[in-house]
Order: structure tokens, then C-alpha cells, then sequence
């Protein structure tokens, strides 16, 4: 029988920074299939359910399309990555699928967003200049602000995979040992100093061998796409444990991310240079060569319980991801599909552009004045957001997929 009223599939708006020069993907639930994930693509404000237009339209990838996490098809490499977001480009903007696809699209506010991938291993990395000198200043104030290794390697350390959780997740503050300058001994509780780090985060889709180097020319093959994340941090628990083998429990209780993956290849407008390198690089980080710039052009905004309070530009990063994922294989440290890497608190010159609470107070010295208060670090019940856009095709914006996370008290 045929339906008198056929779905009409929603309008796009020319400009909106989810339309078809985005197209990121996501996982998700249904009030009618609670526990049947699916992978969508954000389509504006709609998702498209993409195993379900696969199979209408009978593609070759339908199989990859029709699973509960992304991994197969992050796993498949680069051509099928091309492929698919070609075959999805066409399906949502050629008039003659326009009937078609709207029977798999919903409105965005009608699913539950999940992890849209399982995280294999989790690095975080140092990579802003403006942010490592900041921090030097604030905790080294009588020595260097850069350690002497800082512009000849990408800093980093090995984080939780366990605890990466998707946006709109509460964080419970954490609990541990601290220990306050007016005390002899530590002492046990909650964190005083939580704070958040503006990040971008690169996932892994292609693996690689143990034993193998990935090269800076490798960055495209392997990373399948972009998200947004924040990596919370208790500066109090951090500050007393990190000497000397680095950061742990003041790290590790989570670490938010964006329910959407933004391919790379949707972000080709946004590369530009990274920063002038002031000291020379050895081969395997030395990109002044290659033939695409490695650094992203991306304008993130910071808010706490909806007042902005910075705007990190992604642009001042010193160390670029392709740098980072050749640092972090140098060793043949292998790949795994699902592998997460993090950029580092990204924080530019201006003191509008610190991408934490730490910068942002000089370490609760100088507290923000906010609408609902005043804050040195985060209260109970405070909610954090990230947004962030990057230049897209003809003067139009890339968006990224907001992460969010409230605080709620210690358990």
C-alpha cells in the first residue's frame, strides 16, 4: 500500500555546520530498541540511520554499516572511509533519494547518543607551548617553563582507557591523597582543584604491526576522524603524585568525549602550518617537507554552565597529530583500531585563549568572575561544554560535536 503522506526528508540549511560537507559519525539507541546500538550520521539536526539506508540502497558497505560500534568500519582503512562518505554524501543530497532516505532519518532529540567506539588504548600528550609555559611558571616559577626535551619531542603519557566516557556522562569528583603547602603530611579526600583541559582528540582506524614505525605520512591512512575532549583533572591529587613518573589518579577517574568522529577528510579546508619550530627536529618529527600542513585550523569555545570563559585556537599547537603519531610509534609501539590520542590542553597567547581553570585562575590566584559566581576550579553541579567549528568549503563551518560533563559530588 503507499503511503498518502511519504517522510519528507528535513531541510539543511545552507551553512549548518552539520550538513553534508560534515556528515560525522555517531552511535545510538532508539526508545524502541533501548539496547540496540546503531551507527548514524549527523545530518543537521537529524541522524541518518546508516545500516538501514545501506540497505536500501544496496551497498557494498552495508554490513560494515549495520554494526553496534564503529570499529569494522574504522578497521577497513582509508578507501572504504572514502567510499562510505561518498556513498552517504550522494544518498542525503541527490533529489532522486530524497524519498528514499527520509524514511532513515529522526530527529536528533529522539536517540540516545552512546561511545561510538570501543578505546583500545588512550595517550594524552602536552603539545600547546602556550599551555606547557603557563604551567612552568605556575609550578616551576624559579626554573625554565620548558623542560630542556619539550620542543625536540611530543610529550606525553599513557592514559585510562577505561574510563573515556561520551559526552553528557556525570564526573564525580574524585577522591585521593593531596597534600596541601601548609601541611606536613598528605591527607585523603576529596579534590578541591578540579579542573578541565580543552583537548582534541584523533582516533585510530587502521592498525599497525608491533615493530613497525608510522611515518608522518601515515597520519591519514591510520586516523579515521576527529573529536572533542576533555580531560578532567584533579590539580590537587596531580600536583602531590605526579613526581616523579607523571600523571595518575588525578588523571584517570575519566575523560569526556564527543558522541561524533568527524572524518579527516571533512576537515581539508581547516590545515594549515603549525607554529615556527625554533629548534631542529630530528627526521622522523621533521615535517617542513611534507606536502599537506599538519596543523588544524579549529576555534573552540569553553563554557561553564553556559557562560563562555575561553577560546582556544587549535592553530597554536607547537606539536601536530601527525608529529604525535609517528612520536608515539617511533618505538614500534603498535596501533590498535580504537586507539584514542589527545592533543593537550589547547591554549593560545591571549589570556581568553587558556584552555583550563589552572591558566585561567594562575592556579585559583585570580578566580573568574562568572554570572553565578565566582570560581578558582569547579563546584559541585557546574557543567562544562566544549564547542568547536573548523573553515569548511566556500567560506562555510565545519562543526564539531559538543562535549559536555556536570560535576557531581564525591561517592
Amino acid at each position: 500500500m503507499t503511503d498518502v503522506n511519504p517522510p519528507r526528508q528535513p531541510h539543511v540549511a545552507e551553512g549548518d555546520p552539520f550538513g553534508p560537507d560534515n556528515l560525522p559519525y555517531g552511535v545510538c539507541t532508539t526508545p524502541e530498541h533501548p539496547r540496540r546500538p546503531h551507527i548514524v550520521v549527523r545530518y543537521g539536526d537529524h541522524v541518518l540511520d546508516a545500516g538501514g539506508a545501506a540497505a536500501a540502497f544496496g551497498s557494498p558497505h552495508t554490513e560494515l554499516l549495520q554494526q553496534p560500534l564503529l570499529g569494522p568500519l574504522m578497521a577497513a582503512g582509508r578507501p572504504v572511509w572514502q567510499s562510505v562518505r561518498a556513498e552517504l554524501r550522494q544518498w542525503l543530497t541527490a533529489p532522486e533519494h530524497r524519498e528514499t532516505v527520509a524514511g532513515f532519518l529522526r530527529p536528533l532529540t529522539e536517540v540516545t547518543m552512546r561511545l561510538p567506539f570501543e578505546v583500545a588504548d588512550y595517550v594524552d600528550f602536552y603539545a600547546s607551548e602556550h599551555h606547557a609555559t603557563n604551567v612552568g611558571k605556575i609550578f616551576r616559577p624559579d626554573s625554565a617553563a620548558l623542560p630542556a626535551n619539550w620542543k625536540h619531542l611530543p610529550i606525553g603519557y599513557h592514559g585510562r582507557a577505561g574510563t573515556v566516557v561520551v559526552s553528557g556522562t556525570p564526573v564525580p569528583r574524585p577522591k585521593g591523597q593531596r597534600k596541601p603547602p601548609n601541611e606536613e603530611a598528605p591527607l585523603f579526600g576529596a579534590s578541591r582543584r578540579l579542573d578541565i583541559e580543552a583537548e582534541v582528540g584523533f582516533v585510530v582506524g587502521t592498525p599497525s604491526e608491533r615493530g613497525e614505525s608510522v611515518p608522518l605520512s601515515g597520519f591519514r591512512d591510520h586516523v579515521f576522524g576527529v573529536t572533542l575532549l576533555n580531560d578532567w583533572s584533579a590539580r590537587d591529587i596531580q600536583g602531590w603524585e605526579y613526581v616523579p613518573l607523571g600523571p595518575f589518579l588525578g588523571k584517570s577517574f575519566a575523560t569526556s568525549v564527543s558522541a561524533w568522529i568527524t572524518p579527516l577528510d571533512a576537515l581539508d579546508h581547516a590545515r594549515t602550518a603549525p607554529p615556527a619550530r625554533d629548534e631542529p627536529l630530528l627526521p622522523y618529527l621533521d615535517d617542513s617537507a611534507e606536502p599537506e600542513p599538519g596543523g588544524i585550523e579549529l576555534h573552540i569555545t569553553v563554557s561553564i554552565n553556559g557562560h563562555t570563559v575561553s577560546e582556544p585556537p587549535f592553530s597554536a599547537m607547537y606539536w601536530t597529530a601527525a608529529q604525535q603519531l609517528a612520536h608515539m610509534t617511533v618505538n614500534g609501539a603498535s596501533l590498535r583500531t580504537g586507539d584514542l590520542y589527545a592533543s593537550g590542553t589547547v591554549s593560545g597567547p591571549e589570556h581568553g585563549q587558556r584552555g583550563c581553570l589552572l591558566e585561567l585562575t594562575w592556579g585559583g590566584k585570580e578566580p573568574l568572575q562568572l554570572p553565578d559566581g565566582t570560581r578558582g576550579f569547579l563546584e559541585d553541579g557546574d557543567e562544562v561544554t566544549l564547542t568547536a567549528w573548523a573553515p569548511g568549503p566556500g567560506g562555510g563551518r565545519i562543526g564539531l560535536g559538543e562535549v559536555t560533563g556536570r560535576i557531581e559530588p564525591a561517592r
